[in-house]
C-alpha cells in the first residue's frame, strides 16, 4: 500500500478543506433546489433545515472522530470495511461515487439552467457539454490547482451570499415594497399564507427529500485526508463550522427570501435568488446572483469529480474497483477516474438534451438516496467502531480525541432520522422512483460483489499505512 502514498500527492492544506467545506454548503441544492423544498414545505422549510442539519453535524462529526484515527484516502468506505466487513466497504465506495455522479448530474443541469436565465435561446445540453469539458481540465492538473480553484470559487460564493443576506436585511429593514404590491417586505411577507405551515406537516416532511440533497457531498472533506498536508488539524477544523453555515448559509438567507418575496410565486424557473430578486425590480442585483450561481455549480461539480474519483482510486488498491481506476499522472493524480466521471456527465448532456424540464427533480431525489444510505453506512460505522473500542476496554470514561458531541445516543438519533428520510422518499410519487432505483442499486451492487470479488482471494484491506 506504499505506493499510494508515493502516488498522491499532499497537496491540500487547511485553507483549502476549510474553504470546500464552505463550498460544500453553499451549492446548486441552495440556489436551486431550495425552490422546490420551498414548494413544498413553505416557510416551514426553515425547521427543516435545521433539523437536517442537526442531523448531517451528527454524521460529519461521526466521520471525523474516523478521521482522526484513519486519515486514509478511502475514508468512509475504508471505516465501513474496517469495522462493519469488506462488502460494506464495497456498497459504501460505490454508492458515494454513486451519489458524487449522479449529484454532478444535478449540478450540471442547474448550471445549464442558470445560463438560460441569459442566453434563452441556447440550447440547455450545450452549455452542460462546456462545464464538463472544463471540469475534467481542473481535475486532471496537480491536487494543488484543485484547491485554489475550489478556495476562489467558494470564496466567491460566501461573499456574495453573505452581501446578500446583509442588503435583503436593509431592505426589510427599511421596509421595501416590490413593485405593484402594499405589501412591506418582512414576516408579513413570510406569513403571505396565514401560517409557518402553509402545506401542514406532511409539507415539511416531503421537503427533507430536497432538504437533504442540499447537503449532499459534505462528507467530501473526509476525502481529502488522503491529501490533506495536516489532516488532523484540517479535518476536524473544517467540520466544526458545518453547524453555522447551515444557520448562515440556509436559514438565515432563505430567511430573508421568504421575508423579500411571496414565496408562492417561486416556480423553479430560475434559481430562487435570482427570481426574487429579478421580481423585486432589482435586474442588476439579479444578474450579479446569477453570475454567483454559477459560479456556486462549476464549485460543486469540481468537488463531486474530485471525490468520486478519490473514492473510486483507494477502491481499486483492494480490488473492489478495476486496476485502471488506480492510475496516475504526473502530477499525482488518478486520472482514469477523472475521464470516468467526464464520461458520466457526457451521458448528463444527453438526458438534458432529452428531458430538460423534469431531470433536475428526478436526479436530486436519487441522488439524496444515495447521499443519506452513504451517511447511515458512516454513522453505522461509527457506532461499530464504539463497540469495539468498548469490547477492547475503551470505555466511556476514556479521553476521546474530537468525540461525538452525545456520543453514541446522539449518533443513534441522527441515524434512525436517516432511515426515516429514506422512507419519506415513498411517500411522494414525484421522489418514490428514488427508493426504486436505490433498491436496485444496492441489489446490483450485492451481484457484483458476489460475481467480480472473489471470497476465497485474498483481498488487501484498507491500511493504515496511508497515514503520510
Amino acid at each position: 500500500m506504499n505506493e499510494i502514498k508515493a502516488s498522491l500527492a499532499r497537496g491540500l492544506t487547511a485553507r483549502h478543506i476549510r474553504f470546500m467545506a464552505l463550498g460544500s454548503a453553499i451549492g446548486t441544492g441552495l440556489f436551486y433546489g431550495s425552490s422546490s423544498a420551498i414548494q413544498a414545505a413553505g416557510p416551514a422549510v426553515l425547521f427543516a433545515y435545521i433539523i437536517g442539519g442537526a442531523a448531517v453535524f451528527i454524521v460529519m462529526r461521526a466521520m471525523g472522530e474516523m478521521a482522526v484515527k484513519h486519515p486514509v484516502s478511502g475514508s468512509f468506505a475504508h471505516y465501513a470495511s474496517r469495522y462493519l466487513g469488506r462488502f460494506a466497504g464495497f456498497v459504501t465506495g460505490w454508492t458515494f461515487a454513486f451519489e458524487m455522479a449522479i449529484v454532478a448530474i444535478a449540478d450540471v443541469t442547474a448550471f445549464g439552467i442558470y445560463m438560460g436565465f441569459w442566453f434563452p435561446q441556447v440550447a440547455q445540453w450545450i452549455w452542460v457539454l462546456a462545464v464538463v469539458l472544463l471540469i475534467a481540465s481542473i481535475n486532471l492538473m496537480k491536487v494543488k490547482v484543485f484547491g485554489e480553484t475550489e478556495f476562489w470559487l467558494a470564496a466567491i460564493k460566501v461573499t456574495a451570499i453573505i452581501a446578500m443576506i446583509i442588503g435583503g436585511a436593509a431592505l426589510i429593514i427599511f421596509g421595501f415594497n416590490a413593485p405593484d404590491t402594499e405589501t412591506a417586505t418582512g414576516l408579513a411577507t413570510l406569513m403571505s399564507a396565514g401560517t409557518l405551515f402553509p402545506n401542514g406537516f406532511v409539507g415539511l416532511l416531503l421537503s427533507f427529500a430536497v432538504v437533504m440533497f442540499a447537503f449532499g457531498g459534505i462528507e467530501t472533506i473526509g476525502i481529502t485526508a488522503g491529501e490533506a498536508a495536516d489532516p488532523a488539524k484540517a479535518v476536524p477544523a473544517a467540520i466544526n463550522t458545518v453547524p453555522w453555515r447551515i444557520l448562515l448559509f440556509y436559514v438565515a438567507s432563505l430567511a430573508v427570501v421568504m421575508m423579500l418575496f411571496d414565496w408562492r410565486q417561486i416556480d423553479g424557473s430560475a434559481s430562487p435568488f435570482v427570481q426574487i430578486f429579478d421580481g423585486l425590480g432589482i435586474p442588476a442585483a439579479a444578474h450579479v446572483l446569477n453570475a454567483v450561481v454559477i459560479t456556486a455549480a462549476v464549485s460543486a461539480i469540481n468537488a463531486d469529480t474530485f471525490g468520486a474519483g478519490r473514492m473510486l482510486y483507494a477502491m481499486s488498491e483492494i480490488g473492489h474497483a478495476p486496476k485502471s481506476f488506480g492510475r496516475i499522472s504526473r502530477n499525482g493524480v488518478p486520472w482514469m477516474t477523472v475521464v470516468i466521471m467526464a464520461v458520466v456527465l457526457l451521458v448528463g448532456v444527453v438526458l438534458n438534451a432529452l428531458l430538460p424540464e423534469a431531470l433536475f427533480t428526478i436526479i436530486a431525489s436519487i441522488a439524496t438516496f444515495a447521499t443519506v444510505w452513504v451517511w447511515i453506512m458512516i454513522l453505522t460505522s461509527y457506532l461499530a467502531m464504539r463497540r469495539k473500542e468498548a469490547a477492547a476496554g475503551r470505555g466511556p470514561a476514556v479521553a476521546r480525541e474530537y468525540a461525538v458531541p452525545g456520543g453514541t445516543v446522539a449518533a443513534w438519533i441522527a441515524l434512525v432520522f436517516m432511515v426515516f428520510v429514506v422512507v419519506l422518499l415513498a411517500l411522494s410519487p414525484a421522489t418514490r422512483v428514488a427508493l426504486y432505483t436505490g433498491i436496485a442499486w444496492l441489489v446490483l451492487l450485492a451481484l457484483l460483489f458476489k460475481l467480480l470479488v472473489r471470497p476465497a482471494a485474498p483481498v488487501k484491506q484498507y491500511s493504515d499505512s496511508l497515514l503520510g
